[in-house]
């Protein structure tokens, strides 16, 4: 787990430069589980995603030496925006190694903030590459298996025990499970009786492959819910949900999207397959839900294009 301090300590440190997203109650989806549900809009964080919250917090915590130096990071898409943005906030030069098949859309954004770019051709490849930059000097960056970007992650679940003081029951999903790790480790130090349920969808499910193992295990993801496409689970992460998570739960691609096009029709925003899984899951346990339940689904990120969701509905319609 991660310290309880170290969150808040977090909470702290990066205030000035993060929003405290809204937390959203709906009568539709409440309705539709049988409990009073939740949305926690991080999709409407800067950037689009919560990754902010832990880029802010590892970049914060460098001394002046390191921040001259420059950072590098690799990403799918959300942390490489986030990191370009801190760095143009906190005047940090930025080198983002990306998978060649990112999105033109998260390309634009990140390149937009400042950043420097290197195409490789998948996630591990990108990884592999970041050695070279450290040798020279940059400080590197992890996307979620980090004790810092999880503490800053973990902010969300102080917010929403904030927002929702009786809250049963909260619905995070997984990638490399940095999210996961901090949320969890808030909620649990807080308010123990709080249920934990983790979320990924089949072809991104690295932790469903590791709980099964028993032990991390690398894999190529070939889900559409590209952000959830890590290729192995934090240990971190394995160790949590172990001991500390209701249930993992792996819902389809095709459910994925229908949770996306119902979110957006009925609740005005558009997220990402990584955040409207978190519909999907719930669905799958609602029968674990009474009326008095406060369930809040965690809405992690909205950058997905317009071409995007084109493309889902043609497959899967």
């Amino acid at each position: 787990m991660i310290d309880l301090a170290a969150i808040q300590h977090a909470q702290t440190r990066i205030a000035p430069y993060v929003r405290r997203t809204p937390t959203v109650a709906s009568e539709t989806l409440s309705a539709r589980l049988g409990a009073r549900v939740y949305l926690k809009l991080e999709l409407f964080q800067k950037t689009g995603s919560f990754k902010p919250r832990g880029a802010f917090n590892q970049m914060l915590s460098l001394d002046d030496a390191a921040r001259k130096r420059g950072v590098v990071a690799v990403s799918g898409g959300n942390f490489a925006q986030a990191v370009a943005y801190a760095g143009k906030t906190l005047g940090v030069a930025t080198r983002i190694l990306m998978p060649a098949f990112t999105p033109k859309n998260y390309l634009d954004a990140t390149q937009a903030y400042g950043a420097q770019i290197e195409l490789h051709p998948d996630l591990q490849a990108a990884f592999d590459a970041a050695a070279p930059h450290r040798e020279r000097g940059f400080v590197f960056l992890h996307p979620y298996d980090d004790p810092l970007a999880m503490a800053g992650y973990g902010t969300i679940g102080l917010e929403l025990l904030d927002e929702i003081p009786a809250l049963t029951d909260v619905i995070v999903s997984v990638g490399g499970g940095g999210l996961l790790s901090g949320i969890a480790s808030a909620i649990k130090a807080r308010k123990p009786d709080t249920r934990v349920w983790s979320v990924e969808t089949a072809g991104a499910d690295t932790l469903g492959r590791a709980l099964k193992a028993g032990q991390v295990v690398p894999m190529k993801p070939t889900s559409l819910a590209k952000t959830l496409g890590a290729p192995v689970v934090s240990a971190t992460a394995l160790r949590i949900a172990q001991t500390h998570i209701a249930e993992h739960l792996i819902v389809s691609d095709r459910d994925a999207y229908r949770a996306q096009r119902f979110i957006l029709e009925r609740a005005k925003v558009l997220t990402e397959l990584a955040a409207s899984c978190t519909l999907a899951a719930a669905e799958q346990i609602q029968n674990h839900f009474m009326r008095d339940s406060h369930v809040a689904l965690v809405l992690c990120g909205g950058n997905v294009s317009l071409d995007d969701v084109a493309a889902y509905k043609k497959q899967f319609e």
